[in-house]
């Protein structure tokens, strides 16, 4: 499976997820960031060029050794200093209150203990900070939930861990957010089953 995570996936989340469709979305939710910001999930790089002009230095975390190559080819084109980790969110070598701003872009759906890694994003973010958040989860029409739950098993493997039926309102509700802000929509051009977003802010 490593073979697969390391040398193939980046390939085929580049095709997926570089799509002039998405930059609307990216810059949207990017729009806000400011002060110190942790971009988890950080992929291939695909948020670099749509941050804010005033944003200049990031810290990353993303375990997937697979996708530095091209990250590094996105950093050489950006003016964005990025300090880059290769770890998982579950736990992190950060102090408390480390950050004003954490990033996550289709990433939740991914990690293997969702709940432990909010837990460690809340602990890491600063009083007042900013959880800027761009996700794909479960559907509330039922049919189409039943086919998420039913295609897991699939997506699990061809997403490198990736679930469909993350419920992510109830992610951010597990942990004491002094407000949640979060728009629904289908991502035009893309199966209702993959394309049920949730994208909005959460403040510590």
């Amino acid at each position: 499976m490593k073979i697969y995570s390391n040398f193939i996936f980046p390939r085929i989340y580049d095709c997926v997820m570089d799509k002039p469709g998405w930059y609307k979305h990216r810059k949207k939710q990017l729009e806000s960031a400011e002060g110190k910001i942790l971009e988890i999930g950080v992929g291939t790089g695909l948020n670099l060029p749509h941050y804010p002009s005033h944003v200049r230095q990031i810290t990353t975390v993303d375990p997937n050794p697979g996708m530095n190559k091209k990250l590094q080819n996105r950093i050489n084109q950006s003016e964005i200093e990025v300090d880059q980790k290769i770890i998982s969110s579950e736990e992190l070598p950060f102090e408390d209150e480390a950050f004003d701003c954490i990033v996550s872009t289709i990433t939740l759906c991914s990690i293997r203990d969702v709940n432990q890694a909010v837990n460690e994003l809340f602990r890491v973010l600063k009083p007042g900070g900013r959880f800027l958040f761009f996700e794909h989860g479960a559907s509330p029409d039922p049919k189409v939930a039943n086919w998420q739950r039913r295609m897991n098993w699939i997506q699990k493997h061809v997403g490198d861990g990736c679930t469909l039926s993350l419920d992510v309102p109830k992610l951010f509700s597990s942990q004491p957010f002094s407000s949640v802000e979060m728009d629904t929509f289908y991502l035009n051009k893309t199966p209702k089953t993959h394309g049920f977003m949730y994208q909005g802010i959460a403040i510590k």
